[in-house]
Parts: C-alpha cells; structure tokens; sequence
C-alpha cells in the first residue's frame, strides 16, 4: 500500500497501459510468428497466453518501479529500466508456460519474438508522448522579435542540455540564433535542429554574418564548465568590442528552485532590457585621452559618475579626483576604487558644484586636465516640482564647473546632457539645454590652446538612480503590479557602459577635431523601446508571464512627461563622424555675452527662491521649452 500511495493518478494510468499492451504484445508476437491462417493461432491459446502475460506483467511492472518516471522525460534510463521489465516478464512468461502446457502448442521463437514486441508497445507510446511534448515549443519559434537573440559558445552536452531545456521551459526569454565551437569538424552540423554556424576563433566574422542576416545576438552564453581563466577573459574582451555581454549557463551541480520551470542564464543582465546589441566604441582613443593625465569627475557617486570612475581608473591615469556632495555615495565610490586599483591616486572630495568658489578652488587644487561634469539633478516630477532648485544645480552648477575649468588651465571639459533636452517639455530638460547653450557658447568662444567644452548627450539609461528599470524590479520582488504612465510612452534607452564609453570617445575626439566645435555628441541608439514592452520582458525574464502572473497597470502620464523622446530637433543638422556610433548635432547657440545677460534674471529668480519665476524665465531662455499643460506657452521654435 505504501507503493500505491507513492504512484500518481497518470501513474496509474501508465500501469493501466503497460498490463494491456503486455497481453496484447503476444498475440501479436503468436501473429507475427504463424501468419493468420496458422493451426496455432487459435482462440483459447491467445487467451490463455494473453491473460498468462497480462498478470506476470502487472506483478514484473508493478515492483519494477516503472511509474515513478515521467513520460514526458523519458529518457535513457528509462528505456533500460523497461529493458529489465521486458526481460524479467518474459523469463517468468516462459517458466510458467512451461510448467503450465510444456508450451508444446507455442513455436520456440515466439518468446524471443514477444521480447521485441514488448518493448516497443512499453517504449515507444512513451517516447511518442516525449516528441509531442516536445512539439510545443519548436525551435524556429524561439527566433522571435520578443525574446533576447543568444549565441551559444560551445557545441557540447551542455549545450544540447540547454536547448533541451528550452523546450521544456514554458515562458523562456531566449531565442538561439546558432552555436560557436572550439572544434572546426563540428561546423555545418546541428545540435537539436540548431546550427553550429562557426568556431570561436571565428566569432567576429560569424557575428557579422548574423547581423547582416538580421538575427544579430545580444549574447554570448558559455555552455561548456571546462571554459575558465584566460579563454573566458579572452570572450569578454572580444564581446565588449562586439557589443555584447557574456554569461554562463548554470553547472549541472548549481541549486536551483525545485518547483522551477525556467530555463536561466546566470546572471540576467540589465542589458537584456535594451533590445539591441550595445553599441562597442574605439577604447583605443579613450585610453589615449586618459592615460598619464589628471582626471576629475564631478558628481563622482551617481550611476553615471560611479561608472565614469571606474572605466577612467581603467586607462590609468595620473589622478583621479571624486567630487560628490552626498557623503556616502563618494565614500562607496571612494573603497571600490581603493580595492580594485590600489596603486592609483585619487582625492575624495566632498563638494556641491552649486557653491562657486568651492568648485573653484576644488578643481585648481586638483590640477585637472579633464573634468567630466556629471552632477545633476534629473528626476522629472521632484525638479518639476522643484524649479529653482533644479536651476541652481543643473544650470549654476554647469556655470560654476564651466568657469572654473577655463580659470584653471583645464584642457577639455564633458557636460553630461540628456535627449530631454530636446524640445524640452519638463523643468529638467530645460535646465539642461541651458547648460548645454552655455557650453556650446563657451567652447565657439575660445581661442586654440584654450579650455575645450564638449556636450554628450544621450538616452535614458537602463539601471541608473531613479530610472524605470530599479522601479520595476522592487515592483517585481513585491509580486507586482509594473506601473507605467501610458501604453504608448517610448524611450530611447542605452546601457551606463554605453553612456560612458560614449562620454570618453567624445572627449577624445571633441577635444581636438574642429568640426566639434559648439556641436554636440549624440550616441546612434537605434529604435526608441515602449515602455510596457520594456516592462513584459523584464517580467519575462523573472520567468513569469506578463498579464498572467504580473499584471501592468496604466498610471497616467507626470508632469513634465512626454509620450515620445527625440534625439534631435527638427532643426538640428547632423553630421555623421568617422567614429561608428557617433553623430554630431548643431542646435542653436547664443553669444555668451547675450546668454550671461539672459541668465542674470534666471539667477536671480533661483536665489529668491522663485519656482515660479525661475519657471518663466526659462520659457524666455529656451524658447521650444513647451509644458503639455501649458497654453500660454510661445509655440514650439524650429531650431534650437
């Protein structure tokens, strides 16, 4: 009874099948034998030898442990252990038959031939069901818009693993747009209706191929546990100049969730979300710029400057220097730097850029050569809501910064801007197209050998402070719902590795190449993202299915939002660079002279504490700053 318990209803039903198509196997055994017309085919001999095979197999089935396996696994195991049960039955058959009749009426071939039979009415239903299952989810389907496009490295048993896998998993993230392997023999074959497509030496000819086939990967995935150490580093090094990430399927032996469906790639990246390859830019030129030189970087604990650090530390320059104002975001910055590059120097420094003669003094002490501007204030309700204070951080702020690098023999400054920019319809993206007016300003302004200012200006980007993406996931750990403002809200998105290499490469370039000169750095981001697009993936790749298990509610739209961001302005001409990735906008510039007579009232406005005046003011300053609310706003101007 305790075996019973342990057998499930379909278990059951298993057993139910096995003890029938036992008695069936030997009449069709006697059948195949004799012919139809035989003497020995006979009636009671089928009956008898029927119902003989039907109870010696429910005994041999029964204690052999058959229906503990699952049929929509079945697998090599599983085919030996019916191999047994086949084997045991049929002995038994033929003693009992034996001392039953002699078996004088039953040809001697026909248990041998029974065997056979046996196991192909006990195997095959089984493996039958296997395929069916398996039938829905094929792999041509996984070639979808909607999931992310991966190249597996490596064409192994852990790759047929994880294929396998794939087709098991009911709500899987993943497409296979083919496998890479260490061995050229195995090219042009397949693994599970998969091509191998090339080897890993090969990698950057076969991404290539892929992307002009339009199946280009996001990933590369390791499937083999035997790839470690130098070949491992030797990936990332070739995928980051790819522009893609790399991540490893988990090891056989990994813990996972026993009620788990899912097949995963550890880890899940952010950049997943992106829904393109990321774009690689020239590090070669980066590491020219930084090199040996005294690098300061403002705004030094937030996502972007976090991350500024950290690739600046990498080309090893002379000094770093970190200015944040929040205490512990530069402390944190502050020990990574000390345990991942001991040997550098670097100063902390905590300071606000809003205090004029405290930037002044921190940057001339700090002897820079470079300095990257990344402090601002850029979440769109709270500047929204707090106007003048949004002025003085993110245009006093860039003024302070701006003045003090040309004061201070500084060689190039890095403004830090945003595509909010553009047609700015938020407190925030006008305070930041001023900064960017009097940038563009400065840097027309100067004579050669003077401080050169560059303009960087991209997307939102996907995991930084305060953007959508930790929103959703703290949405996620509770369970949902993901709120988003409007089904139709589009962004254009880039990774922080992207925004960075994209800050470096433009200062590098701006700082020498005159056609820079007052323009501004925009990053090729590819097609704008939906939001709720954005929000179904990310539920995706937590394993679960969007609208089923996370639901996605409609908020309405913020203040200061809009449905649709822009790269450029109507207005702006672009000039494409010899840098891949890279476009060059020329929006609108004032004389500094005119813009520093404009900007007094602004000023002004802020130090009184002035939301609403400061909020007038820059409707006058950047006049295609146009609110969704606002009627009484100047009409959008056609350049900017």
């Amino acid at each position: 009874m305790k075996l019973l318990h342990r057998i499930s209803g379909r278990g059951m039903i298993a057993f139910g099948h096995d003890i029938v198509m036992a008695g069936l196997s030997f009449v069709l055994a006697m059948y195949l034998r004799v012919g139809a017309t035989s003497y020995y085919l006979r009636a009671d001999l089928l009956v008898e030898g029927a119902v003989a095979m039907t109870i010696i197999g429910a005994i041999v089935f029964w204690v052999s442990g058959l229906y503990r396996g699952v049929w929509r696994y079945a697998s090599m195991d599983d085919l030996m252990a019916i191999t047994r049960a086949a084997t045991v039955t049929m002995l038994v058959f033929m003693v009992v038959m034996f001392i039953w009749s002699r078996m004088d009426e039953v040809p001697r071939s026909v248990p041998f031939i029974n065997w056979f039979v046996l196991m192909a009415l006990l195997g095959g239903p089984r493996f039958v069901y296997r395929s069916w299952k398996d039938r829905r989810i094929e792999l041509p389907s996984l070639y979808s818009v909607n999931k992310i496009p991966v190249l597996l490295i490596g064409a192994s048993d852990g790759a047929d693993q994880f294929l396998r896998g794939l087709r098991h998993a009911s709500n899987t993230p993943y497409s296979i747009v083919g496998i890479v392997s260490e061995h050229p023999e195995r090219v042009g074959r397949t693994i599970r209706g998969v091509d191998v497509i090339g080897t890993v030496a090969d990698l950057e000819a076969v991404v290539k191929d892929l992307k002009a086939r339009g199946t280009a990967p996001q990933r590369l995935v390791l499937t083999k546990d035997e790839i470690t150490g130098a070949p491992v580093r030797d990936l990332l090094e070739r995928a980051a100049q790819l522009g893609l990430t790399l991540a490893r399927v988990p090891r056989a032996t990994d813990l996972q969730h026993a009620d788990s469906d899912r097949v995963e790639i550890k880890p899940v990246a952010i950049e997943d979300l992106l829904g393109r390859p990321q774009t690689p830019l020239e590090r070669a030129i980066m590491q020219k710029l930084i090199r040996g030189r005294r690098i300061v970087i403002t705004g030094a604990g937030g996502s972007i400057g976090s991350e500024l650090v950290r690739q600046v530390a990498a080309f090893e320059p002379a000094v770093i220097g970190l200015i944040e104002n929040n205490e512990y975001a530069l402390y944190t910055i502050d020990r990574e730097l000390a345990e991942s590059h001991p040997k550098l120097a670097r100063r902390a420094i905590i300071a606000d850029v809003r205090h004029r003669q405290r930037i002044t003094a921190a940057i001339r002490d700090l002897g820079a050569d470079i300095v990257f501007h990344a402090a601002a204030l850029k979440h769109v309700p709270l500047v929204e809501d707090n106007a003048a204070e949004g002025v003085r951080t993110n245009v006093q702020g860039t003024i302070n910064v701006a003045d003090a690098c040309r004061s201070s023999d500084v060689s190039a400054m890095v403004l830090i801007s945003t595509d909010k920019a553009i047609n700015p319809s938020s407190v925030m993206g006008a305070t930041k197209r001023a900064a960017e007016m009097y940038c563009q300003a400065l840097d027309l302004e100067g004579d050669e050998g003077d401080c050169r200012f560059v303009t960087v200006r991209f997307g939102n980007v996907l995991g930084s402070t305060g953007s959508v993406v930790p929103l959703f996931q703290r949405q996620l750990e509770r369970g949902g719902p993901l709120t988003v403002t409007h089904p139709e809200m589009t962004r254009y998105f880039m990774t922080i590795r992207e925004a960075v290499e994209l800050v470096l490469e433009a200062s590098a370039i701006g700082s020498t190449d005159e056609i820079a000169d007052g323009r501004i750095f925009v990053l090729d981001m590819g097609e704008p993202v939906k939001i709720v697009d954005l929000a179904r993936q990310m539920i995706r790749l937590s394993g679960r299915v969007p609208d089923e298990d996370v639901r996605i509610e409609f908020t309405g739209i913020r203040p200061g939002e809009k449905l649709y961001e822009e790269v450029f302005h109507d207005g702006e001409t672009t000039v494409e660079t010899d840098h891949a990735g890279l476009l060059l906008a020329a929006p609108r510039v004032v004389a500094i002279e005119e813009l520093t007579r404009q900007l007094k009232p602004l000023m002004a406005a802020v130090e009184n504490g002035d939301d609403e005046a400061a909020r007038a003011i820059l409707h006058d300053l950047v006049p295609e700053f146009i609110e969704p609310n606002d009627n009484a706003a100047p009409k959008r101007a056609h350049s900017t």
